[in-house]
């Protein structure tokens, strides 16, 4: 076993605080990181505040990681010592399981989670980012360009494949009207990707004191949804609407802008459950889904196109010991766009 430092959640009602802890010691399948820069993402907070119920402590958060590879086991083959190597949201899987599928892995049984999970084992708890290293295998560790600046790369992770997925399985691209719900850590996001994706690309904000920023990442059309005028203007007019926000919005009213077949897709999830109305669906054959993350295979595919496209997150870098105060601003929606912490001040 090897120590490992970091910041955990060591109860729902306490700040986050200096942890040590035993990370397992390598197999010969496993990729050693050095863990460089590692992103907030919101499900960090709500995991560390036992929002969702189902927390387990001491909790080190953490899973949109950037780091160096530092060793390797006997038979990794992909991965050396010195590369550039990112670890998302899972970093295990079952591998035996009759429904096995490693296009959509992330909704398959068996899956570890990077932190607030268990190991394959069944009793090892898996601790994520905020520390200085991790032990993955090789097949869940994921390759960065060597183009990409590595701390923004970060989030990527996690907010850029959870928009990544979505709009590649619903097929933006040119000819195609695609809204995202909401201008924060991932709706920035999904912006850049759409517009890569060659889609015409609307923000849907409550407000439009972000509308600047919107359309220099790549928006081409910027409302805000305050505006009752809005949802009578827009009407019947997108191919694929994502809602990256969590708040209780109606669901009925964004239907409503969606061209027939059209598809509203919900990333954020609400606390409590949203009212659906079957005439929001049946007249125009309109289709409301969900989507979750990805696959290894899908999310370095996604890195692959960051690359080609120089995409990364927009980032405000902070030390270790200001992670306290950065939970706090991200639930006041007080960041451009994401919080990366620089592991080297841990």
């Amino acid at each position: 076993m090897a120590l490992a430092r970091g910041y955990a959640a060591t109860d729902a009602s306490k700040p986050l605080e200096p942890f040590t802890f035993e990370r397992r010691e390598p197999r010969e399948d496993d990729v050693v990181i050095s863990i460089k820069y590692s992103g907030i993402c919101h499900s960090d907070i709500h995991q560390a505040r036992n929002e969702w119920g189902n927390s387990m402590f001491p909790m080190v958060p953490g899973h949109e990681i950037a780091g160096i590879v530092t060793a390797v086991g006997s038979k990794v083959s992909k991965f050396k010592v010195g590369d550039r190597v990112g670890v998302g949201c899972f970093v295990d899987s079952c591998t035996t399981c009759a429904s096995r599928d490693v296009d959509l892995e992330q909704y398959m049984p068996g899956l570890v989670v990077t932190y607030n999970g268990v190991e394959a084992d069944g009793k090892t708890p898996t601790q994520g980012g905020y520390s200085d290293h991790i032990v993955v295998k090789e097949g869940y560790v994921l390759s960065i360009p060597e183009n990409l600046p590595f701390e923004a790369t970060a989030p990527l992770l996690c907010a850029g494949i959870t928009l990544y997925s979505p709009l590649r399985n619903w097929g933006a691209g040119p000819g195609k009207k695609v809204a995202v719900v909401g201008m924060g850590g991932l709706g920035h996001m999904g912006v850049k990707l759409a517009h890569a994706m060659g889609a015409d690309v609307t923000v849907l904000s409550q407000s439009l004191s972000k509308k600047e920023d919107g359309l220099k990442l790549g928006a081409d059309h910027y409302y805000a949804t305050s505006d009752a005028e809005t949802f009578t203007t827009l009407a019947g007019t997108f191919d694929l609407i994502l809602c990256t926000v969590s708040a209780e919005i109606d669901w009925n009213a964004y239907l409503g802008l969606l061209k027939v077949d059209g598809t509203l897709v919900l990333l954020g999830i609400p606390e409590k459950p949203v009212p659906v109305h079957a005439f929001s669906l049946v007249p125009s054959r309109r289709s409301i889904a969900g989507s979750m993350i990805g696959s290894i295979k899908e999310t370095q595919e996604m890195l692959d196109f960051c690359g080609e496209h120089n995409i990364v997150s927009e980032i405000e870098l902070i030390r270790m010991d200001q992670v306290n105060e950065a939970y706090e601003r991200v639930i006041k929606s007080d960041v451009r766009y994401r919080f990366v912490i620089d592991m080297a001040t841990l």
